[in-house]
């Protein structure tokens, strides 16, 4: 029994871990702290970002954030918003499905931007979990986003 509430007590732990990590994203990217978004990820993690290339450790996840694209629209005013993640946890690794939206701030108003499926692939590490893999597909019809959301069953 008692091993049973150890066990069920670890798994709150790291799912609570986990959607701290995740959630932490959109306000890191919004500030423009590039340094401490590519931090969420493993040393080699890859972010797969739909229409803005597939980067391969956290030097490029950095230059993605620093890069003209994003500091333009940070600069014009933004919000990444990611929608409570589904987690699947198995050992040492995880993986997450959220919806996110990028709401940019135009002529006075907010209008929405970017509305994506994500999949995320997460490794326990010394310093916590991180991610390993984080796939995004903008949802415009393409069946790759459809795709992405395949949850595992409950």
């Amino acid at each position: 029994m008692a091993d049973s509430i150890s066990r069920r007590i670890a798994a709150l732990e790291d799912r609570e871990a986990i959607r701290d990590l995740i959630s932490r994203y959109g306000p890191l990217a919004d500030r423009g702290d590039c340094v401490g978004a590519a931090a969420l990820w493993t040393e080699n993690g890859i972010y797969d970002v739909g229409g803005y290339g597939v980067h391969h450790g956290r030097a490029s996840i950095q230059a993605l954030l620093e890069g003209e694209a994003h500091q333009g629209l940070i600069a014009g005013g933004a919000a990444h918003v990611l929608t409570m993640p589904v987690i699947e946890l198995d050992g040492e690794e995880a993986t997450a499905w959220t919806y996110s939206c990028v709401f940019r701030h135009i002529q006075g108003r907010f209008e929405p931007y970017r509305v994506a499926a994500n999949r995320w692939r997460l490794a326990r590490t010394r310093a916590g979990w991180r991610v390993a893999e984080r796939v995004h597909r903008m949802l415009d019809g393409d069946q790759a986003a459809r795709l992405l959301l395949a949850l595992p069953d409950t």
